[in-house]
Formats: C-alpha cells, structure tokens, sequence
C-alpha cells in the first residue's frame, strides 16, 4: 500500500500527532496541505506550519503550509479549495486540530468552553463537510477524526465536561457521517490508548514525567497510513491505536515508546473493556 500522489488535508499539522501523520504519508510521496495557525515561531510550541513544510519535502512529501483556523468558515472554504488547485484534488481529510481544558463545570471560563467547542466539535463537523465535494471525487477517500470512543461513562465526564463533550463532539461527527456516506466514503476515528508525547501533554498534562511515560505520535501515524489503505466499506470504526495495529499483524510496540524505563500512561476515554495486546503493560493513573 502506497499514499504516492494521494492528497491529505491535515488540520493541526504544524506539529505533533498531525505531522507524524503528514510525514508518514510524505515518505509514500503524498501531498500535504499543512492546515494549521502557527504561522510564526512560538516560545512553548515547537514547529510552524513551514517548518512543517520542510520536514515533509525533506520526507519525500510535497507541501502546502497554509494559515488555517478551523473556526473561520470562509477560510476553511478557502484552504480546501486552494489544497485541490494545487494538488489537483482532495483524497483524505484527517481532523486533528483539538483544543483542551481540563476545568470543571464550576470552574471552567465560558470564553474557554466556546472555543473548544468551536475548534473540536464544530472545527471537525465544518472542515468535513466542506471538504465532502472533493474527496467524493477520489478514488479511495477517507476522513479521520483523531477522537476517541464513544464510552458514555461519568468518570470522562465529572473532571472536565467542557471538555468531555467537544472531543465526544467529535467521534458523534463519526458516527453520523459514517452512516450518511456508507459505500461511498470511509470515516472513521483513532485514539491512543496511551499518553502521547505532545506539546499538549507537556504543557497542560504532565511536564516532561508524562512525557516519559507516553508513546510518540509515530504510533498514530502508522495506524493512520495503515487506515488509509483500507477500502471505503471499512468506515464507521473508533480504533485504539495499538489494538488495531496488532490487528494488523505489528508485535512489537517498544520503539514506540518515548522512554522504555518508564510505565506506561492511560490517555483518557479508553474503554475499560479495551485490552492491550500481548506484552504491552500500561499503568492505572496518568500521575
């Protein structure tokens, strides 16, 4: 299976889970549209959408670093339509861009809860069904969410709603628009069953003992390419990343940790009923 001169249109691109997405696609020779707002170097956040753009050609990839706020309707427009002028179309669409806060309801500003709202839920609902006229046209087209599985349990929920309800926001994208474009195009969500080795966990999670204790976005990325080489009928799923990996014949899964020395973390929304695969431990708490 090969993504050579397949499309990607890749929200959140710059850095993190969607460039080890992009850059895994550019070592086919695929093209990346960079979907992403970091325009210029920021003091706790590596990576901008052109250094992004770098790292894919250097891959093999060709590049499309593009200024993008998932929240602007008219510039989502814009950007899918710029990426199949010059790519000549749209294969696959991956929803990455994600906000979080972990406050409770009691806590949590309103200003925060919109824009997670507006990026996660409604970011992925708009940027999907824009982007529907041309990946219809592909040959084998897919739209991912990276959003977890819908496991309605109150311990997702108690610690941070606001949260909770626009990442679930997401995978109810999932389920709908796998239903509406059965047959015709596959969409499906990805999930890490582990912390993952981002800006994000860094800055708002855990420092670098989270960190320690995650697995590189190299993980999702593999699943991801591997996603993509499905049929559309393979659609409507939320896969954790190591089980369908496992399923796919990978055994081994150390290389994919950022430090061997250390246990495991659990990411959230992992159902409890979701196993490892053989030999791989995770611990009980992120802390």
């Amino acid at each position: 299976m090969s993504l050579a001169n397949k499309t990607l249109f890749i929200t959140g691109a710059s850095r993190g889970i969607g460039l080890a997405i992009a850059l895994r696609a550019a070592r086919d020779g695929a093209n990346i549209v960079i979907a992403a707002k970091t325009d210029a170097p920021h003091p706790k956040l590596e990576g901008t959408i052109h250094s992004a753009a770098e790292d894919i050609e250097k891959a093999g990839g060709r590049a499309l670093p593009l200024v993008v706020d998932v929240r602007d309707e008219e510039n989502v427009k814009a950007a899918l339509a710029r990426g199949a002028a010059e790519f000549g179309g749209i294969d696959i669409v991956v929803n990455n861009a994600s906000a979080i806060q972990m406050s409770t309801v009691a806590d949590i500003e309103m200003k925060r809860f919109d824009l997670m709202h507006q990026i996660n839920a409604r970011g992925t609902f708009m940027v999907s069904k824009f982007a529907l006229p041309y990946i219809a046209k592909a040959a084998n087209p897919h739209i991912l969410m990276l959003s977890p599985p819908l496991d309605m349990k109150e311990k997702w929920f108690a610690p941070h709603t606001a949260y909770s309800m626009a990442k679930f926001g997401m995978s109810l994208v999932v389920l709908g628009l796998a239903g509406e474009l059965r047959g015709r195009i596959a969409v499906n969500a990805l999930w890490p069953r582990t912390t993952i080795a981002t800006a994000a966990v860094r800055n708002i999670l855990g420092g670098d003992a989270l960190i320690r204790r995650s697995r590189k976005p190299e993980i999702l990325a593999d699943a991801a390419w591997r996603i993509f080489g499905k049929p559309v009928d393979f659609s409507g799923n939320f896969l954790i990343d190591d089980t369908f990996l496992s399923g796919e014949g990978v055994t081994d899964f150390e290389p994919y940790r950022a430090d061997p020395t250390q246990t495991l973390a659990p990411d959230f929304f992992v159902p409890d009923d979701s196993v490892p695969p053989p030999g791989v431990v995770v611990g009980t708490t992120m802390v």
